[in-house]
């Protein structure tokens, strides 16, 4: 590559004028010039920028255009076409790459989770902005946290990675969850509202509510055979958060505990239904009320995956992914022993497969399915790789890669009501996206050949291997 001269200081003003240009034209032809994987400089990060001949996917569920232009002015996009003649301070050739936005995961746990450990004593500052710089690097532009949040974050911390202000995903939050009465709570659970009356309710759901939540998070299931949240205590946790503008998500995993929940007002289910198929009435039901569904289908298949060697167990793209120590903890032989042997091993893998089956019939009823995988959680829930594990097992379930797709970018977006900004590739919208090396429409793990994310229209990760 040619360089520009030294000596600026001795040209008069004209010059100048002149060799900015000449400096400007150069870089440009330069860029042009750079294989394909090495398309994306360092240099592009201030000033307009104009991404040439890349195969789009807008995150709208509209087929893939080709040989398209996208113009980035600041931090938005100005204008989508092709063949683009407007002026820009960069101009990137991505001929045989692919768009995307950045994904959105509408189920995470942040801060809680390092090493092979998962406590409060973990949630430190460095460790939540090094979690969300993993999730960016994995194409993973903003995360919503299910109700293990601490109060660090909402003294500034939260809103600052929400207007873009700190490095890596934006951090969206349902506060404090809300769970059964417990004496002796795990020490990452125990700041979670606990009534026992329905009469308690109001409190706990305005001392949450001032914390500005993008929802409230509920736990209403038994967790195998335990205490299960009654129902006059969901019931008014629902009405005590619509009342202020609130929604919310709640984990379940029985049919019968979701009909109820939606008939109650619920808004979001943040898990799969697992116990039986789901039947006409329910999806009817849930149609009707907009109800939105996370799958997280990767938390189940992490509950039995280890007994065996599963497929990704030696990719790159998931060993960078994992907290120290946590390869070595389940490559153990006594580990996936221990899996095998466990009385609910049996009772995982039929929940996974009732859960893949239900997926497809929710979105063939048309409800609104968002990305989640409850990442983050444990050490096994790895943070970035298990996005794009749970988009391949969605489209195993029976949905395309357009609707996984579209999944990941606009219903994760209206699932956090940030649709106006976020999860799409629009003309006015913020340019957070991902460059890859292939169309995950013709092959779902395409998601994860990530040359570059982008942020904001600058370019922050070249990708979590690179």
């Amino acid at each position: 590559m040619r360089y520009c001269p030294l000596y600026y200081n001795h040209f008069n003003m004209q010059t100048a004028q002149q060799f900015l240009s000449h400096c400007r034209k150069t870089i440009v032809l330069a860029a042009l010039a750079l294989p394909v994987l090495l398309s994306v400089p360092a240099l592009a990060q201030s000033g307009s920028k104009l991404m040439k001949n890349v195969t789009l996917i807008d995150g709208t569920g509209a087929a893939p255009r080709k040989n398209v232009d996208i113009l980035i002015e600041g931090k938005r996009i100005k204008m989508i076409g092709t063949n683009i003649k407007a002026a820009a301070d960069t101009t990137i050739t991505l001929t045989g790459q692919t768009v995307v936005p950045s994904f959105i995961c509408a189920h995470a746990h942040i801060g809680t989770l390092k090493g092979t450990t998962s406590n409060a004593e973990n949630y430190t500052r460095d460790n939540i902005l090094n979690q969300l710089q993993k999730y960016q690097d994995y194409g993973v532009g903003a995360v919503l946290v299910m109700g293990t949040d601490r109060p660090l974050i909402f003294n500034g911390l939260r809103d600052s990675t929400v207007a873009g202000q700190l490095p890596g995903a934006r951090l969206f939050s349902a506060g404090y969850g809300f769970n059964t009465p417990d004496p002796n709570p795990g020490s990452w659970m125990n700041l979670l509202q606990r009534p026992a009356t329905p009469e308690e309710v109001p409190a706990m759901v305005e001392k949450v509510a001032a914390l500005k939540p993008t929802v409230l998070k509920m736990w209403v299931d038994d967790h195998g055979g335990g205490q299960k949240m009654k129902p006059e205590i969901y019931k008014a946790i629902i009405s005590e958060a619509h009342k202020r503008n609130i929604r919310v998500a709640a984990h379940l995993f029985y049919a019968e505990d979701a009909s109820t929940l939606v008939d109650a007002g619920l808004d979001i289910i943040a898990h799969s239904i697992r116990d039986k198929e789901v039947d006409q009435p329910l999806l009817t039901k849930m149609k009707q009320k907009n109800v939105i569904y996370i799958p997280t289908l990767t938390l189940d298949e992490y509950q039995f995956a280890y007994a065996g060697t599963p497929g990704w167990l030696n990719d790159p793209f998931f060993k960078n992914s994992l907290e120290p120590g946590v390869f070595e903890m389940i490559t153990d032989k006594a580990y996936g022993e221990k899996i095998r042997n466990s009385p609910e091993y049996a009772r995982n893998m039929e929940a996974n497969k009732i859960a893949m089956r239900n997926l497809q019939k929710i979105a063939n009823a048309g409800i609104t399915v968002a990305l989640g995988t409850d990442s983050g959680a444990f050490p096994v829930r790895t943070q970035g790789f298990t996005e794009h594990l749970e988009m391949e097992m969605m489209v195993e379930s029976g949905l395309s890669p357009m609707q996984v797709i579209t999944a990941g970018t606009r219903n994760a977006a209206r699932a956090l009501q940030i649709d106006k900004d976020y999860g799409t590739l629009e003309t006015g919208k913020v340019a957070d996206l991902i460059v890859l090396g292939g169309d995950p429409t013709q092959d779902i793990r395409n998601t994860r050949k990530i040359n570059a994310v982008w942020k904001e229209g600058k370019m922050a990760s070249k990708g979590p291997l690179k």
